[in-house]
């Protein structure tokens, strides 16, 4: 269905600005499930066009956005959300702030490219709960490093007999974060269980050498069920690992190299995989022998390609179904 209006939304903890491009009309919303309906009510009374016509246009800005996805899903209209640093990026240069200009900024960079944009799904019940837990999950061990480090450098320095309290309640803390970790865990793999088609593919993605269950379950989580992305390289350049030019005229000759605008955390999770890959699998060592020794290639970008080899294997074996096979083993 071709996109004929665009309608801007800023969105914010409790409001909700919309613009409507064409008609240039401005309204405030309360960000709540019943105030959204009124609004997608006064978008379609104030456009020329069917709803199949019209698209939504909003940051993506987790929490606060979630309502406005959830509602203009059940009520089946068309929105994307789109990054704010795109969005940033694509309107040039700007001076001051206001939420009623930026969801006119918004609908005009919707309207721009409203050819080239495709409506967003909501994910699963599942997958969501499964990211907000991933989430969850990353806070609670960062505290409780911190915890760690303070700790035993505590007890390196000071004398234990005096600082009883401090020490103490630092050991149960972790031990607390600690709890809370595993209980964390086990939610998660009972969602994965529970869910028929998660359980098939992450018994998929866990079959290949090196790639454990955190990352299977970040995968799953951030490729929606590996529908998101339509192949590993898309899925590569959105994790920080596919390789961009670095070039311009005569004056310019750089490397080629990553970005950084990248899912660290995800790309960080791929460097495990790629080290223990390293470690536990003969064809993957025998490959980073070859290229670093032999050909003398850097053995960052070494590791780099092996990151990307087990990226190409999970969305393989996802596609065709089937668990990886080890072909090593079976050659002559």
């Amino acid at each position: 269905m071709e996109t004929k209006e665009t309608i801007g939304i800023d969105v914010s903890k409790k409001t909700l600005d919309v613009h409507i491009h064409n008609k240039k009309m401005h309204r405030v919303f309360e960000n709540c499930p019943k105030d959204i309906a009124k609004m997608i009510k006064w978008a379609l009374k104030n456009t020329d066009f069917d709803r199949e016509e019209m698209i939504f246009t909003f940051e993506h800005t987790g929490l606060y956005s979630l309502q406005l996805s959830a509602t203009l899903s059940e009520l089946g209209m068309r929105y994307v959300a789109i990054p704010g640093l795109e969005i940033k990026r694509s309107l040039g240069l700007s001076r001051g702030k206001d939420d009623k200009v930026d969801a006119a900024k918004i609908a005009l960079y919707a309207y721009r490219l409203r050819e080239e944009l495709e409506s967003c799904q909501l994910p699963s019940e599942d997958l969501q709960s499964l990211k907000r837990l991933l989430s969850l999950r990353d806070r609670l061990v960062k505290q409780r490093a911190g915890y760690k480090a303070s700790l035993k450098e505590e007890k390196r320095v000071l004398k234990q007999k005096d600082n009883k309290i401090l020490l103490n309640a630092q050991e149960e803390m972790i031990g607390h974060f600690s709890k809370k970790i595993k209980k964390v865990e086990k939610e998660m793999d009972r969602i994965i269980k529970e869910n028929r088609e998660l359980d098939k593919i992450y018994g998929l993605v866990t079959s290949i050498k090196g790639v454990g269950p955190q990352t299977a379950l970040y995968m799953i989580a951030y490729t929606q069920g590996f529908t998101k992305f339509e192949n590993w390289r898309k899925f590569a350049s959105y994790c920080g690992t596919a390789p961009f030019p670095n070039s311009s005229g005569t004056s310019i000759r750089g490397k080629t190299k990553v970005s950084h605008l990248a899912n660290k955390k995800i790309k960080s999770l791929l460097d495990q995989c790629s080290k223990t890959a390293l470690q536990h699998n003969p064809e993957i060592r025998q490959y980073y022998r070859r290229r670093v020794d032999e050909q003398g290639k850097n053995e960052m970008s070494t590791i780099n390609v092996i990151r990307n080899k087990l990226l190409a294997r999970i969305f393989a074996v996802v596609k065709r179904r089937t668990p990886y096979v080890d072909t090593l083993k079976y050659a002559a």
